[in-house]
């Protein structure tokens, strides 16, 4: 009799336990299915923030996200994987683009950038996102924490003259903290590099989008 009482103990218990389980698996996909949308909405209102720190938000009108398109590695990109880029466009006109590149030259390894480009080969803007430099004296290529990184905005090519994309140290023109000229040498030759990247395929930037076959 009180094994009898046991099993029917035990069956109810396994039952409330499943209806418990089945409750709570309803509700963790109700709440994943109704935050995941301002989820997405929030990491894209991110990343077009990011993209709007480099390139102004006057110089297009297409959907920049949406633009976003794979590059394959590239030595002057400093790229070992794939890497994205971001075409602007205006009234149907490219007008600029955001490059994806790294620097692999830090002082602690690969420093991480977003760089603006003008349809006419000028600098837009660049921030650094990721980076291991030291601690205060690496820290001041971080927009957050100077303004260095702003000397880029303006630059091209030409301006400077290719021998003067160095440090001042080093008889260039740009600028670095004294005692610690790893990190920003290392970013101007990216950001160099870049600069030689969009010229050698500003040409396919410029193209007009490809027209989908006829149904």
């Amino acid at each position: 009799m009180s094994a009898n009482i046991a099993s029917r103990n035990a069956l109810r218990t396994g039952i409330i336990l499943l209806i418990f389980a089945f409750v709570g698996t309803a509700i963790l996909a109700f709440t994943h299915q109704s935050t995941e949308p301002t989820i997405v909405r929030g990491q894209q209102a991110a990343k077009l923030a990011l993209l709007s720190q480099v390139l102004p938000a006057t110089l297009y009108d297409n959907n920049l996200l949406g633009s976003k398109i794979t590059v394959a590695p590239d030595d002057l990109l400093g790229t070992q994987q794939d890497s994205s880029l971001w075409l602007a466009q205006r009234n149907g006109l490219f007008t600029g683009v955001v490059l994806e590149a790294i620097a692999p030259d830090g002082y602690s390894g690969n420093i991480t950038l977003l760089i603006g480009i003008d349809a006419n080969g000028k600098v837009t803007g660049v921030r650094v996102t990721a980076h291991r430099e030291t601690p205060g004296l690496g820290d001041y290529i971080e927009r957050t924490k100077s303004a260095w990184i702003d000397q880029f905005a303006g630059k091209s090519l030409t301006n400077p003259p290719p021998k003067n994309w160095k440090v001042v140290k080093d008889g260039g023109a740009f600028d670095a903290r004294a005692g610690a000229t790893i990190t920003p040498r290392a970013v101007v030759r990216a950001v160099k590099n870049a600069l030689e990247y969009f010229a050698k395929h500003r040409a396919e930037f410029n193209a007009p989008p490809a027209k989908e076959p006829p149904a």
